[in-house]
């Protein structure tokens, strides 16, 4: 297996076509519909045509919801809600129809995708088809030990630029982003802080599933310890997710920057995800605008990591559900603006 080198990706991802966009910009302006009438859905309406290179724009047929699932060994002091190894019950959830992402995913007739990197359960105990890329049993307890070794980073970081490929051949053209796990958070919370500079109360929020203060004050001195590991590995972004990531975060992570060189559009959708986005920033500059982000989580250190990379979120309804639902929620905004977008009728 040849090396992975990071920076390739600065001279691989290219913007979503200019020309492309002042043309659907010329097109919108030829409408009856006043300037600014649409809001927001003429700018996305424009990014689709630039990301797909075509003005009208096409509907989105063949979106799918993608869900990177990992437990985190810093759920073992007690910073979530869930007991520590219970991405598992996610997962299955998620497999079984019976969470909140998959009933919305049901609805709007999406095909949901779970990817395990290291759900702490036996692999027998879930599908091949969802364990077929896991790189270890849990991550490492990010206050005390890395997350990953060098090689399970490379590993997990491979597989979501194989998953973003396989995606990409298989005609996908949006990808819903989520994660299933336990203890994500605080890993994504590290990473946000760390990159921004920050402090770890700046960067601690109470999860999906609101914790209580003193489990807010174990997660701030997770985070606290943690960032102390990572501000020595700041310059090696594929280092600093084995060091304080997960494989999950750095299977999103390796996705997100695939899926920019592939041209695949991605709606990201709370903490981790923009985690993830913010890792893959720094690596290339023009990946994230190929992203928009679907919902305001609540969380600060999901603010700030998409104040960073000049994201606004589509949405904002008090929805702290995660695993997805956020970006789900937004898609039919993003549906409903290319069909905007390629069915007004324009004069001459």
């Amino acid at each position: 297996m040849s090396a992975l080198n990071l920076d390739d990706f600065a001279q691989l991802i290219e913007r979503p076509d200019a020309d492309v966009r002042r043309t659907a910009e010329e097109r919108r302006a030829r409408t009856a519909l006043p300037p600014g009438a649409l809001g927001r859905l003429d700018e996305l309406g424009e990014w689709l045509a630039a990301v797909q290179q075509q003005v009208p724009v096409r509907p989105i047929e063949r979106p799918r919801a993608l869900l990177f699932a990992g437990d985190h060994g810093v759920a073992q002091l007690g910073v979530s809600a869930r007991p520590a190894g219970g991405t598992k019950d996610l997962v299955r959830a998620v497999l079984d129809g019976a969470s909140p992402a998959a009933v919305l995913a049901r609805t709007a007739g999406v095909p949901v995708r779970v990817v395990d990197m290291a759900v702490d359960c036996d692999p027998a105990e879930l599908p091949e088809e969802v364990t077929r890329h896991r790189v270890r049993r849990g991550s490492g307890r990010i206050d005390v030990e890395d997350a990953l070794t060098a090689e399970e980073a490379e590993a997990a970081f491979r597989a979501g630029m194989a998953i973003a490929d396989e995606e990409a051949d298989a005609g996908t053209d949006l990808v819903v982003l989520g994660d299933l796990s336990v203890g994500g958070t605080t890993a994504a919370g590290t990473l946000i802080a760390a990159l921004c500079g920050t402090d770890a109360s700046v960067v601690t929020g109470r999860g999906g599933r609101p914790i209580d203060d003193l489990a807010w004050m174990r997660k701030c001195a997770a985070i606290r310890d943690a960032l102390r590991r990572a501000r020595p590995v700041l310059g090696d972004q594929l280092e600093l997710l084995a060091t304080v990531g997960g494989a999950d975060l750095t299977a999103a992570t390796g996705f997100l920057l695939q899926s920019a060189v592939r041209r695949t559009p991605v709606i990201l959708d709370g903490v981790v995800s923009a985690a993830c986005a913010l890792v893959a920033q720094r690596v290339a500059f023009r990946a994230p605008d190929w992203w928009v982000a679907g919902q305001a989580s609540g969380e600060p250190a999901q603010a700030k990591a998409l104040d960073r990379i000049a994201l606004n979120p589509l949405l904002d309804h008090g929805v702290t559900a995660g695993e997805g639902t956020g970006a789900l929620l937004a898609l039919p905004l993003v549906r409903a603006a290319a069909a905007l977008a390629a069915e007004l009728p324009v004069g001459d």
